[in-house]
């Protein structure tokens, strides 16, 4: 057997690369995601985008909103509307935590990516707090500078 039970199978559906820019992170979740039969479909394509998205404490529930999961081309009916509100799949424990800080700190809950785990989807949660104008110009001061910086370690090799 070359595969084992306990093995986990990850494939990444799409990231929100935009969000390490816009936001500093802080603690990681990971949630299931309640979804109907043609929004499986178009993941498994890969169909998805989480630009605008993030997670909603309301009524001691967890919601996806502004995730877009494209329509699936072959269903002939009963086709999901893009971009509705998921409910999240939290522990109890976890979501009594994360209303704690959301309302204490004033944190926000955004989803980082969307994946396969074992054939089931899920979301990977972060909590993020805004970064001010300079702060983005700060890392991108930073991020260039790694660039030049193993640009030149590139040189120095050859």
């Amino acid at each position: 057997m070359s595969s084992s039970k306990n093995a986990e199978d990850v494939k990444v559906i799409c990231q929100n690369k935009k969000a390490r820019f816009e936001y500093e992170l802080g603690d990681r979740y990971e949630a299931g995601i309640v979804l109907v039969g043609t929004e499986v479909k178009s993941l498994r394509l890969g169909k998805a985008n989480l630009v605008d998205a993030y997670a909603r404490l309301e009524g001691g529930e967890a919601w996806l909103v502004g995730a877009h999961i494209s329509p699936y081309d072959n269903a002939h009916f009963g086709n999901h509307e893009p971009q509705r509100r998921r409910k999240l799949l939290l522990k109890r424990a976890e979501l009594n935590k994360l209303v704690g800080k959301v309302t204490e700190r004033g944190l926000s809950l955004i989803p980082l990516k969307l994946y396969f785990k074992n054939g089931r989807a899920k979301a990977e949660l972060a909590l993020a707090k805004g970064k001010k104008l300079h702060d983005k110009r700060q890392s991108m001061k930073e991020a260039d500078s790694k660039r030049e910086l193993s640009r030149q370690m590139k040189e120095l090799r050859r």
